[in-house]
């Protein structure tokens, strides 16, 4: 058969090729039996026993991809918790089982109508319905002793295409069988999406209904970076795909077009990270998230467990520059065994440095410890500390006094150590309003572009109802990050970035525009973000940057990106 192409939303820049596999994991109930046949209290009971074991399986699922993916991306397994626990929900099961309709059937009705609520704003709001649906799934498939379909081991070369991929489902993926996912609907910023990117698997999602005419078995080429399905592919367009996913990594630093140097590093949550960071070429660690040592466990780690984490980071990079941000809890991120306060909203609470420097102050001075046995304890290695949420002069003095105290009693011990590289987190309008004032005494500002857009705009970046607001591309944002540059100007103060703008490859130019020195990301889009650097000429990013800041909207912003491409 000749080639035929599909287009849907490309969201890795990857490569496969493979066999169509089929996922319907959908299952219909047999008609429910006479509202009078129903045992009310039974089915209550099955009910309130299904959700008891569907959390169970979630927390199971949540602690297997923070190992496998990231602490991130498990988080998403919290909100499906949630939405078991959610009052609206239950009473609305609970209603249709006192209706009359049996347990999965009252279950299945319910959560429906949720779905169609969530899929009808549209948007970010549409992609939440499938936590929605896998939530429901998952409790109709508790409630009628069905078994799980196992997606972790397909035949190897398995292209799995489904009407959707729910975050439980994506999680399985082996990146080992699976050459990549396709599915009939979603979006960039799915579930599935972000999954795909961790796991460094070719994806396109949002293809449409016409994917339905793809058979089983089917030969496919998966360009998650066109989004493009290639249908029966022709020899010279496997082989351009297979071309295309031998990925060129370049082991060793890199320059713009007219020599500016850039450096492009990966962020990091478990150690497990640290194997793809220097595989896909990264010049070293851009953000290691210290708090992901902390998380899903009993008690905290001590000195000595975190100390072997940081030099195990330092010892994969020999050259490179290992930036770590010390405990940034509070917010999205919850700790058992941390006495955490109730609170309205903790993304503007006691968080990052605010618990540092208060409850958490015994926690801070053991990581101290850590991370200056850790900095002097290999040659060739460059270890940076940045602090979380740092928004005044006093929390950024009162927090390097801890450092220098800490260096004090360890020098008494006779214990080796050294002064890192000193940094902050830009992330709140304060920073970047007081950047000027912060540059005098830190070695480095780091861009958390994820929290300065949600700070920014005064919008929750987990809220869909105001995402289009919570985006990078807001002029707002950008005079943020090019105020932060322009505040280093006459300071021994370099600026990266390590939020997810910087691993745009499409954002680069703009980027290396604005003046950023480094930009780090997840593994799998350093060496695409490498190449971009190398095709930018300075002077011609420089003149985008400017025509970028004059714009007055969002749409004046992509359109000026699109436009530059």
């Amino acid at each position: 058969m000749a080639e035929r192409t599909l287009t849907g939303i490309g969201v890795t820049p990857l490569s496969g090729v493979g066999k169509v596999v089929w996922y319907r994991p959908d299952a219909d109930l047999p008609e429910p039996p006479a509202p009078e046949d129903v045992d009310a209290d039974a089915e209550l009971a099955r009910f309130d026993e299904a959700r008891s074991v569907a959390e169970d399986e979630l927390q199971t699922e949540r602690a297997r991809t923070a190992e496998r993916v990231g602490e991130e991306e498990a988080a998403v397994f919290d909100a499906h918790v949630q939405f078991l626990n959610d009052p609206q929900i239950t009473d609305g099961v609970t209603d249709a089982i006192e209706g009359g309709l049996p347990a999965a059937h009252a279950v299945q009705e319910t959560f429906t109508g949720f779905v169609e609520q969530f899929e009808s704003m549209g948007g970010r709001m549409g992609e939440r319905a499938d936590d929605l649906r896998d939530v429901r799934d998952r409790l109709v498939r508790v409630l009628s002793d069905g078994e799980r379909v196992d997606l972790s081991s397909l035949p190897k070369g398995s292209v799995v295409v489904a009407e959707r991929l729910t975050p439980s489902d994506t999680a399985q993926l082996d990146p080992k069988r699976v050459a990549g996912f396709v599915t009939v609907t979603g979006g960039r910023t799915s579930h599935a999406a972000i999954f795909a990117r961790s796991l460094a698997l070719p994806a396109i999602v949002g293809v449409g209904e016409e994917l339905e005419s793809v058979e089983d078995g089917t030969e496919v080429v998966v360009d998650g970076d066109a989004g493009d399905l290639v249908v029966d592919p022709d020899d010279d367009t496997k082989a351009d795909a297979a071309a295309e996913a031998e990925v060129h990594v370049r082991s060793g630093p890199v320059e713009t077009a007219d020599g500016v140097g850039i450096e492009v590093a990966a962020n990091v949550g478990t150690l497990a990270d640290l194997g793809p960071a220097v595989d896909r070429g990264g010049d070293g660690i851009g953000l290691f998230r210290s708090e992901f040592l902390f998380l899903d466990r009993e008690s905290p780690p001590d000195e000595d467990e975190q100390f072997e984490a940081y030099v195990e980071a330092l010892e994969s990079f020999e050259h490179g520059r290992v930036v770590v941000r010390t405990l940034d809890i509070g917010g999205d991120k919850p700790v058992p065994y941390l006495d955490l306060p109730e609170e309205e909203n903790p993304f503007l609470g006691e968080r990052g440095i605010r618990r540092s420097l208060g409850p958490d102050a015994s926690l801070f001075e053991t990581q101290i410890r850590a991370l200056l046995r850790a900095a002097g304890s290999t040659d060739g290695t460059r270890l940076s500390v940045m602090l979380p949420l740092v928004t005044t002069l006093d929390e950024l003095h009162e927090a390097r006094e801890r450092f220098e105290s800490v260096a004090s009693d360890l020098a008494e011990e006779g214990l080796a150590h050294e002064m890192p590289e000193f940094g902050i987190m830009i992330e709140t309008p304060a920073a970047a309003f007081m950047a000027d004032r912060f540059a005098p005494h830190v070695d480095f500002f780091s861009i958390g572009t994820n929290d300065l857009a949600q700070y920014v705009m005064a919008a929750e970046r987990g809220n869909e109802r105001v995402s289009e607001l919570g985006d990078y591309h807001q002029p707002a944002v950008l005079h943020a990050i090019d105020a932060t540059v322009s505040a280093t100007e006459g300071h021994d103060c370099w600026v990266g970035m390590c939020g997810e703008m910087a691993g745009d490859p499409d954002l680069t130019e703009l980027l290396v525009g604005l003046g950023l020195d480094e930009l780090s990301m997840s593994a799998v889009t350093v060496p695409h973000v490498k190449e971009a650097v190398t095709e930018t000429d300075t002077a011609e990013a420089e003149a985008l940057a400017a025509k970028v800041l004059a714009a007055d909207t969002k749409d004046e912003v992509t359109n000026l990106l699109t436009t530059d491409q």
